[in-house]
């Protein structure tokens, strides 16, 4: 692969360094903060050699390279002066976008040091387990400084990408770190914790909280800097400027956040821990099962990372994360197995080519290959990794699988599981994963069939499923303007994974039935009808993109679960304004979930549509 050729065409296509605010990188993908993304050229950026995928979602343009992502974004970083850049202007995003674009910048660049600190902590403690090396030893000791390093330093990390990401003062944020850490603070506190005495600053109590390994109380603190530095410049005489800034800042933000943001934070992230120990002691294979199932859903619309602080906080203030690593777990190698099931079947070289490859990395931790080079694409494969991660994550779920050092959730994390001084969450770990492998391969594997080709003359015609007899017939349950599936902002629905269909811009309020049928999905929200018509096409209409967040306003359905319709039947209403009013895209998606096991689907032309009007025509 040419690398620098690689970089230059993703450069031009997604709107050329003028267009680009930002550029980071995790294993596999580039992470674009654009300021435009209408201008990108997505279809010629998608069929770029060396492009796996390119996504838009959690506040960033993501464009899939797969291992060899450093190699590519060294390349644009050399070809642009993006890395002199410090002011990218105020963000665009807003509400959940914002939010996990802001996780996302925050927490993918310590990642690494997460992961080595993890993989070693793990290493060690596997040589304890089979008493290759023991405790007392300072080889131990001093392996085992190395391995909690990044994790005692934690909020150090954090503060650096923080002030990365909220445009503030690096030094002056670990500075800030440093202070919630330092050696005299934490005697204090446990001074205090001992003698059941109080701490005060000028008068202000201090609480006797230790901060090491903490995740939020920094992340709030450097963010309440971001506002405070640039008052501090403002107010600063230009002739002390120098001191006067960083003094006012430090003063005030260190103040702050000791007496009231810390507190604050180390609260939060209690409560984070005590609801997930609840949830654990109710219900310990829900959450498991639910990431095992869907987390391939959040990779491909980039919002697994507002998972992953969720995890070390567990770890952090539990010692362990029974919920959000074990699911994962479940879910990644069964995205391995399945493309590896699809190179065992497939009869097409350059597939099974991928498809291994893929499917290698997949089950050790890196699953974006697998998901966008074959499951996404192919979708059964994609259902049979859904099927295999449910079955892990609910087994690991019920025997209560701890991870205790995190890791990129793989074959090649098992270790992480190693903790309590007992091997048995590692051989749950590890039966969970086999349960994952195993039923996703086979799922996979029954489930997946190359394409047919299309036949080239009448006589080829009989290798299709396409028969004119079996003709139906779905219609327009809305009036408005029909657009490409692709155009919808929401990979869920533009890289088809709930399958095929079209999207249409609504210009009334109403949504009718499509189909003589049943309705077999209603949602509190409102925000969505599915029906099931009579020759067994299921057909979601989902009003709106996001909706579900505005909690039913303006949503009212005028039919219930159960109930049969007729073709014109009106399902819904809804308020167009009001969903404009609260910042979403009225664009609804119009998608036939079960098209992998139907016939040929034909979409109408993209234009105007009347309710009734032609929508797609099925071949069985």
């Amino acid at each position: 692969m040419n690398y620098r050729e690689l970089a230059a065409t993703i450069i031009e296509d997604i709107g050329g360094e003028k267009n680009i605010r930002q550029l980071t990188h995790c294993a596999t993908r580039l992470r674009f903060n654009l300021k435009d993304e209408s201008i990108v050229a997505e279809e010629k950026l998608r069929n770029t050699t060396g492009v796996m995928g390119a996504v838009s979602k959690g506040g960033q343009y993501q464009v899939i390279i797969g291992s060899d992502v450093g190699n590519v974004y060294k390349e644009v970083m050399d070809q642009t002066s993006i890395e002199t850049k410090e002011d990218f202007g105020p963000s665009r995003k807003k509400g959940v976008a914002a939010v996990i674009d802001t996780i996302t910048g925050i927490f993918t660049p310590i990642l690494p040091a997460i992961t080595a600190s993890g993989m070693l902590k793990a290493v060690l403690s596997l040589l304890v387990v089979f008493n290759w090396l023991s405790v007392e030893s300072q080889t131990y000791q001093i392996l085992n400084f190395m391995g909690d390093a990044a994790f005692y330093f934690l909020p150090i990390l954090l503060a650096a990408s923080s002030a990365q990401k909220f445009k503030t003062n690096m030094y002056l944020a670990m500075m800030l770190g440093g202070i919630l850490l330092h050696p005299s603070f934490v005697a204090m506190v446990t001074q205090a914790k001992e003698a059941g005495t109080a701490i005060s600053l000028i008068g202000l109590p201090v609480s006797a909280v230790s901060y090491s390994s903490s995740v939020i109380p920094i992340i709030l603190s450097v963010w309440f800097m971001s506002y405070v530095e640039p008052i501090a410049d403002k107010v600063s005489p230009k002739a002390i400027k120098f001191f006067s800034k960083p003094l006012l800042t430090i003063f005030v933000v260190g103040t702050v956040s000791l007496v009231a943001i810390g507190p604050l934070g180390y609260i939060i992230s209690d409560a984070i821990s005590n609801g997930i120990t609840t949830l654990e002691s109710l219900s310990p294979w829900l959450v498991p099962v639910l990431l095992g199932t869907f987390t391939p859903l959040f990779v491909a619309t980039g919002t697994h990372y507002g998972l992953v602080p969720i995890g070390i906080n567990n770890r952090m203030t539990m010692g362990y994360d029974s919920v959000i690593y074990p699911g994962m777990l479940a879910s990644n190698v069964s995205q391995g197995a399945a493309s590896l099931a699809v190179g065992v079947k497939s009869k097409n070289k350059e597939l099974k080519q991928l498809a291994f490859s893929a499917g290698l990395t997949g089950i050790f931790g890196i699953t974006e290959p697998a998901l966008y080079g074959v499951n996404l694409k192919y979708k059964t494969p994609l259902y049979g990794a859904m099927i295999g991660g449910g079955l892990g994550g609910l087994f690991m779920g019920i025997m209560k699988v701890k991870n205790f050092t995190g890791g990129s959730p793989g074959l090649l994390t098992l270790p992480s599981y190693i903790g309590d001084n007992t091997l048995s969450f590692f051989y749950s770990a590890c039966i969970g994963a086999g349960i994952s492998v195993i039923a996703s391969f086979i799922a996979t594997f029954i489930l997946y069939k190359d394409k047919l080709e299309e036949p080239t003359t009448i006589e080829d015609a009989p290798t299709l499923k396409r028969t004119i007899e079996k003709e139906t017939l779905v219609f327009a349950p809305l009036t408005g303007e029909v657009h490409s599936l692709k155009e919808v902002n929401d990979g869920v629905f533009s890289e088809g994974i709930l399958g095929e269909g079209i999207a249409i811009i609504p210009t009334e309020n109403k949504v009718y039935s499509p189909v003589n049928g049943v309705i077999t999905a209603t949602f509190d929200s409102g925000h969505a009808v599915g029906i099931t018509s009579d020759e067994g096409i299921e057909i979601l209409v989902h009003v709106g993109i996001d909706t579900v967040q505005m909690n039913g306003e303006g949503f009212n359905y005028l039919v219930e679960k159960g109930q049969n319709v007729e073709v014109g039947d009106a399902l819904l209403t809804f308020d167009m304004g009001l969903i404009k009013e609260h910042g979403y895209n009225v664009i609804t998606p119009v998608v036939i979930t079960n098209s992998a096991l139907i016939g040929d689907i034909l979409n109408t032309e993209t234009g105007a549509i009347q309710v009734g009007d032609n929508l797609f025509k099925i071949y069985g």
